[in-house]
This record gives structure tokens, C-alpha cells and sequence, in this order.
């Protein structure tokens, strides 16, 4: 099954660390992104989220980052994760980010 506590990288060269899964599929821990457009200097953001925890071990998740730490943002990933057998595990993601934007007019620019 796919188990997803420990450190996790995508082909950007952000990564992950997923420190504690419970027995109820939630998890905790820090993502560590390598791209930004924030003018503060990046630092390791706080995650929390949830996966189904099912027999196939092939278990969807989510998770949200609060990127408090330097910058006005919050992202939200949602995936699944994939175990063959004899191979590495993936995780396959898509994502939103919310920005803070000034007023209701400017709303339309603040999702990616």
C-alpha cells in the first residue's frame, strides 16, 4: 500500500515531508516549495491534510499549505498516490492557489 509519511519531490524541485499519518488517513507536516513569486525569502510552510485509506493501497489525498510565513497565500493540492509493485511510488497532483487581493473588483486574478 501507499504510505505516505516521509519526504516527497516534484520535478520542480519543491518537496514535501509528510511526518504523521494517523489511523483515520489524516497527516501533517512541511512543504518546502522552490518557487515563488513572493518578495520575502521562501521558508518551509506548514501542511495538513487527508487521504482515503483503502485496500489496493492506491489512495487519493489532500492537502492544504498556508504559506503564512512569507507570503499572503494558500494553496490546495488534491491527488492520488500509485504503488506498482517493485517500483517507486508516485504521487500525481493538481493544485490551486488562492492570493490576497485588494478589493472584490481584482477577485478574478487572485486563483491559479
Amino acid at each position: 500500500p501507499c504510505n505516505l509519511t516521509g519526504w516527497w519531490e516534484n520535478e520542480l524541485g519543491s518537496r514535501m515531508q509528510v511526518t504523521t499519518v494517523d489511523g483515520e488517513g489524516n497527516f501533517f507536516g512541511e512543504y518546502h516549495t522552490a518557487v515563488s513569486s513572493a518578495e520575502k525569502p521562501i521558508q518551509p510552510s506548514p501542511l495538513i491534510g487527508s487521504q482515503h485509506l483503502d485496500e489496493d493501497g492506491q489512495c487519493t489525498f489532500g492537502f492544504t499549505v498556508n504559506w503564512k510565513k512569507f507570503s499572503d497565500s494558500t494553496a490546495v493540492f488534491v491527488g492520488q498516490c500509485f504503488a506498482r509493485e517493485g517500483e517507486e511510488e508516485v504521487l500525481q497532483t493538481s493544485w490551486l492557489l488562492r492570493e490576497k487581493v485588494d478589493s472584490l473588483p481584482s477577485d478574478w486574478k487572485a486563483t491559479r
